[in-house]
């Protein structure tokens, strides 16, 4: 399956012009040709069958036979907001494999003990572009950009709100407090832990305190954790 990521394309119309970057690398790479089957995502939750029409390298158009909205649409939502780790490259790791399993929104924050001050989204955005083709998702995760602890805080967001942290104290694990088909916000804290004051601002803001498990984990590993047990216990 040749799938291309589209985002602009209209659902009611019956013909679409790929871009010249994606039209130079259907013909000039995979060597696509008239006639042959494609598949789109709009990141919205349209995926759509298509036949090329004409294999041009800038402008390739391709006839739409089929759409199916809300294709895998799941029967939550799960909102992770996460400390950038200081390698970045952990956090790309993150995203790939949280899109590959289900997420719909990403918050990069910047806490006290925050060892990256600062991440830009344009990267991070495309390995969530890659990571919804390579898993045939039809929702495109949203990625915000970074802020601090607390502006995220005062934030509104209607659901279900929880902190991981590992300090001491009563903390709630999923299975005990968790509703299926809801909404879902989690915030997972740098490689030092979010703060005592963090915490309690949080506690403040109407989050409820989370465990992970008896390990420490990475900051990656830990998001990775949540996102895993929120779509498990939503089957």
């Amino acid at each position: 399956m040749q799938l291309f990521y589209t985002p602009d394309i209209d659902p009611k119309l019956s013909q679409y012009f790929l871009s010249e970057e994606e039209s130079k690398h259907a013909v000039r790479v995979l060597r696509l040709a008239v006639g042959d089957e494609v598949t789109l995502i709009d990141g919205r939750g349209g995926l759509y069958k298509a036949e090329i029409t004409d294999a041009h390298p800038k402008r390739t158009i391709l006839q739409i036979n089929s759409v199916i909205e809300e294709y895998q649409k799941r029967n939550h939502y799960l909102h992770i907001a996460i400390a950038p780790t200081k390698n970045l490259d952990r956090i790309e790791w993150f995203l790939e494999k949280a899109t590959e399993i289900g997420i719909d929104e990403i918050s990069l924050v910047i806490c006290q003990r925050s060892e990256r001050k600062e991440a830009k989204t344009e990267r991070l955005d495309k390995i969530i572009t890659s990571a919804i083709k390579q898993s045939i998702k039809a929702y495109h995760p949203k990625l915000n950009a970074s802020v601090t602890f607390n502006q995220f805080i005062q934030q509104g967001f209607e659901g279900d709100k929880y902190i991981a942290h590992c300090a001491d104290g009563e903390k709630a694990d999923l299975t005990q407090s968790f509703k299926k088909h809801g909404r879902y916000l989690i915030m997972i804290g740098p490689e030092g832990d979010f703060t005592p004051a963090e915490v309690e601002i949080a506690t403040k803001n109407g989050y409820s305190a989370l465990t992970l498990g008896e390990s420490r984990l990475r900051t990656e590993t830990a998001a990775l954790e949540a996102c895993f047990e929120v779509n498990f216990l939503n089957r």
